[in-house]
């Protein structure tokens, strides 16, 4: 998909996130002095669009400093909005950089079910495919027969091979033996599909954390990323799983789908402010190029509206 189709699709899928927000700030300023009481409700506005108590602060508290008692249109708070914006997600916007040197560079990729993991791991293949990279997957949540399938699927679809074993096998030995694949096969990178039953907390802890000792069996530096998908669509509740994810494993990076769907996509921002973990890539849909890097700078703009 070109990068402007794929920001036109951005647009829309941040639409329903926009239109909170741009509809809001109409509504609070069609030309009036920036006040207490005007900070006040551009606060409430800004934290109901799940931008975070941490990120409304920082904005109002900008806000205050450079335009306090100014008379101020629509227009003008959306660009400084999207500039605030801009520059929280600016450090955090860094595409997952592969190292061709390791054959293969191993990716761990967690979060809980239901967040778009496999989907998310088939896009990357292709992704890389399309690169000129040689991607291995490992069909590793290995009690959904649906999961194990869903990878398979993407597996035919983007010339991967895919290592899976029967249902409910050990994950970490399943990981061991694609790790042995893929260097056997010269393979650039090793995606490993993963469990995400967060019910069970303590078993799902020991599960990936045995995973990562059986690879560094193989590779001390393994797994080389591990990334953590959150679905857009669960907006707060993605701040928890990100403080759950990060007890259990060192996650590296995030990607975060749905954001078609939703209207909580100012949680992006929440994220970066709360733990400035880099965000890799966000997804606007179900198609392989609908997964691309983040752009901190499109983002902000289509998540005021501009």
């Amino acid at each position: 998909m070109a990068i402007g189709a794929f920001f036109s699709r951005l647009k829309q899928g941040l639409a329903r996130s926009t239109e909170k927000l741009a509809s809001g700030i109409t509504a609070v300023f069609t030309k009036r002095k920036l006040d207490d009481a005007a900070l006040e409700e551009l606060e409430e506005l800004l934290i109901s669009a799940d931008l975070g108590t941490a990120v409304a602060g920082q904005v109002i508290a900008s806000f205050r400093r450079t335009r306090f008692g100014k008379e101020v249109g629509e227009d003008e708070i959306k660009q400084a909005l999207a500039e605030e914006i801009a520059a929280i997600l600016a450090p955090v916007a860094r595409p997952l950089e592969i190292d061709r040197a390791l054959k293969p560079h191993v990716v761990l990729v967690v979060g809980v079910n239901g967040t778009g993991k496999t989907t998310t791991i088939g896009k990357l293949a292709q992704s890389y495919g399309e690169q000129g990279l040689k991607p291995m997957l490992v069909a590793g949540d290995t009690f959904r027969a649906a999961a194990v399938e869903q990878l398979q699927i993407w597996g035919q679809r983007t010339g991967a091979p895919v290592i899976s074993a029967p249902a409910n096998s050990d994950a970490a030995g399943l990981a061991f033996d694609g790790l042995s694949k893929a260097k056997a096969a010269g393979s650039d990178i090793l995606l490993v599909d993963t469990a995400g039953r967060l019910h069970n907390k303590a078993a799902l802890m020991e599960e990936l954390r045995k995973i990562i000792r059986v690879l560094k069996k193989q590779d001390v530096t393994a797994p080389h990323s591990v990334l953590l998908v959150l679905d857009a669509t669960t907006g707060q509740n993605a701040v928890q799983q990100v403080r759950v994810f990060k007890e259990m494993v060192d996650v590296t990076g995030l990607v975060v789908t749905k954001l078609d769907g939703s209207a909580r996509g100012g949680i992006v921002v929440a994220l970066a402010e709360e733990f400035a973990l880099p965000v890799h890539a966000v997804g606007v849909g179900e198609q392989a190029g609908d997964l691309r890097p983040f752009d901190a700078r499109e983002f902000a703009r289509g998540l005021v509206g501009l």
